[in-house]
């Protein structure tokens, strides 16, 4: 479908926004159960931390490279005109063509003032089911009645925001019980309703959108960047430098 690289292990889709929207339209159109998933240096560390999830992550129909971090690695393992599909962007351009295809979709996350506000920003989208699930995991009857609500509502796309890996195993979870297409936006939901602040483009193009969320969200995101991303830094370099030897 795509040309793709390991990027310690897991696999990465050398897509664009315009293949990775269309693909999706694509399997919605048939009806299929499927997962994409937009993955960052955090999936990558937590796959090499978790053999559950980096099967969660093998299994996915769709990785993206939504940090620049793994757009680079992308090119330094040969892919040289991969290029970021970033989920909050990624989201805007399936809202945009579900609008155009009238085709229905749900929103699964967030919480009740995120979803009315998403509602309201895009007043022709056709959202046939909407849920701000618990911050605790799911009871048996409490998921079984999601499974039921979502496949009544005729939704073809469902929006997952629960942040990874959350979204990523929810997903996985729930791929074949749900005829529909599971999109991971992370914190698409909070920028497009507009109840939290994207980094500066600038510092998107520059690998530094970290930086910023570091700064607007230190107690949460504080032990995922500090520890994470110097620990990817090192294991990508021993492996593009493994690569090169060898290559």
């Amino acid at each position: 479908m795509f040309a793709n690289r390991r990027i310690l292990g897991v696999r990465i889709d050398a897509t664009t926004y315009e293949g990775a929207t269309r693909q999706i339209l694509d399997w919605a159109s048939e009806r299929q159960s499927r997962y994409v998933c937009c993955a960052a240096v955090n999936n990558i560390i937590e796959a090499q931390d978790s053999r559950e999830y980096a099967v969660v992550m093998e299994q996915a129909d769709l990785v993206t490279s939504d940090g620049m971090p793994l757009v680079w690695m992308l090119r330094a393992l040969g892919l040289r005109q991969a290029t970021r599909v970033y989920g909050p962007n990624l989201t805007l351009l399936v809202i945009q063509a579900a609008v155009s295809q009238k085709i229905p979709v749900a929103f699964y996350g967030g919480t009740p003032e995120v979803l009315r506000r998403l509602q309201e920003r895009f007043p022709l989208l056709d959202v046939v089911y909407g849920e701000a699930p618990p911050f605790r995991p799911p009871t048996a009857e409490e998921d079984a009645h999601t499974v039921e609500s979502l496949t009544n509502s005729g939704a073809r796309i469902v929006f997952v925001g629960l942040g990874s890996p959350k979204q990523d195993r929810w997903m996985q979870a729930h791929r074949g019980r749900l005829p529909v297409i599971m999109l991971g936006v992370g914190a698409a939901f909070d920028f497009l309703a507009g109840t939290k602040s994207q980094a500066p483009q600038w510092m998107q193009r520059s690998g530094l959108e970290w930086a910023y969320r570091l700064l607007t969200e230190p107690r949460r995101l504080w032990r995922r960047y500090l520890k994470q991303n110097p620990r990817f830094l090192c294991l990508a370099l021993l492996q593009v430098a493994r690569t090169r030897a060898t290559g």
